[in-house]
C-alpha cells in the first residue's frame, strides 16, 4: 500500500481488525520511509449493477444518492449518521444480494420507503412526498392514512 503522505510504496501493517458491522476489515498502517500511520478499510468487491431509470435512462447504482435522500428526509429529527448508514448498508446489502445486473430506480426508492417507514415515520412521509411527487394535500393525508392504518378524522368544528 501506497503512503499517501511521501508516496513511498512500501509500508507495514500494524494493527488489524474488523469494523463494528463485520463487513470489512480496518488496517492501522505505518510507513517505513517516513513513520507516519494511516488507516485503510478492506472490503469485499461488491457486483456493481445499473439502475434503469424512469425515463429508461441508465446510471451505475451510487449508494450516496440514497444516503443523500435519507439524509435530507430525517433533517431535524432524532436520527443518528450511524443510523441512517446503517439503513443504507442494508439496502445496498440486499440489493447486491438480488445478483439482479439491473434493478430499477422505482423499485428502489420503494425499498427506501420500507426502511425508513421503520427508522423515523416522519422522515418516511418526506421522502414518500418527493419520491411520490405528492401533487396536493389529499395525497399527502392519504399516504399517511396508510401508514396510521385509519383515515383521519376531521377535528369538529368548535360552536361559536
Amino acid at each position: 500500500m501506497k503512503c499517501p503522505f511521501c508516496e513511498t510504496p512500501d509500508t507495514k501493517v500494524i494493527d488489524s481488525r474488523p469494523t463494528e458491522e463485520g463487513q470489512a476489515i480496518r488496517r492501522r498502517r505505518e510507513c517505513v520511509k517516513c513513520g507516519k500511520r494511516f488507516t485503510t478499510y478492506e472490503k469485499v468487491e461488491e457486483m456493481l449493477f445499473m439502475v434503469v431509470k424512469s425515463d429508461g435512462r441508465r446510471e451505475s447504482f451510487d449508494r450516496n444518492k440514497i444516503l443523500n435522500g435519507i439524509i435530507r428526509a430525517c433533517e431535524k429529527r432524532p436520527v443518528s449518521l450511524d443510523q441512517m448508514e446503517a439503513v443504507v448498508n442494508d439496502i445496498e446489502r440486499g440489493l447486491n444480494n438480488m445478483m439482479e445486473k439491473e434493478i430499477s430506480s422505482k423499485f428502489i426508492g420503494e425499498v427506501v420507503m420500507d426502511h425508513l417507514k421503520e427508522l423515523d415515520e416522519v422522515a418516511y412521509v418526506r421522502f414518500a412526498s418527493v419520491y411520490r411527487q405528492f401533487k396536493d394535500v389529499n395525497t399527502f393525508v392519504a399516504e399517511i392514512e396508510k401508514l396510521l392504518g385509519s383515515p383521519l378524522e376531521k377535528e369538529p368544528e368548535k360552536a361559536k
